[in-house]
């Protein structure tokens, strides 16, 4: 009789632990688990988009065609001695060749510049690589940039190097989409170059207006 007794004092103890155990089945659990990652993997794949792609608005294409004249400037050693106000036209068209995003624009860019120096004209097409921010995507009116190339003088003095080292700074402003897609800008700065295989040397203060294009 006392071994009944405690046979069902412990069953009794034992009752409301047992009552909170409740059976998971092993499929549910892996259901939940799955269905988590994949939410996970699909809220990075959002994440990831949202950081690489570019601003709203953004375009692949950027081209601008400039033209613009030297309102001071000098020869040094370049043909008869030191002159002044020699530069005269010069034009040019700049297309974007990469961008880092939210940063900054690489691009190509050609000019052609004509000299009337004391002793006969000289013409050069320059070709150079200009680094600019913010990048045209942002849309921000003002930018700023720089650029490093090389010149060759379609028509050149006699005994003066037809190969120059240009180098550039500028700052400007470009407005987008002022008729359809076609936008406005000018820009101004500093365009010089170095004669490679003679002495001379060229230093001008520029200032330009042109036409840009986001596409």
């Amino acid at each position: 009789m006392r071994a009944w007794s405690l046979l069902l004092a412990c069953t009794i103890v034992a009752s409301p632990a047992m009552a909170q155990l409740v059976e998971v089945p092993e499929e549910s659990t892996t259901e939940v688990g799955t269905e988590k990652a994949r939410e996970y993997f699909k809220e990075r794949k959002r994440e990831s988009s949202a950081v690489a792609s570019p601003s709203a608005g953004a375009a692949p294409r950027f081209l601008a065609l400039h033209l613009g004249s030297y309102f001071s400037d000098q020869g040094y050693k370049w043909g008869k001695g030191n002159q002044e106000d020699i530069g005269r036209l010069n034009a040019g068209v700049t297309y974007r060749m990469g961008e880092w995003v939210n940063s900054a624009d690489w691009s190509l860019r050609i000019d052609f510049t004509s000299f009337e120096l004391d002793d006969g004209l000289a013409r050069k097409l320059s070709f150079g690589a200009i680094l600019s921010f913010p990048d045209a995507n942002s849309r921000f009116p003002l930018y700023f940039g720089g650029g490093l190339g090389m010149g060759f003088f379609i028509k050149q003095l006699e005994d003066e190097s037809p190969i120059t080292l240009d180098y550039a700074l500028f700052g400007g402003a470009r407005f987008f989409d002022v008729i359809d897609a076609v936008g406005f800008m000018v820009e101004a700065g500093l365009k010089n170059h170095l004669h490679l295989l003679s002495d001379g040397q060229f230093n001008g203060v520029y200032f330009n207006v042109g036409t840009v294009f986001a596409f």
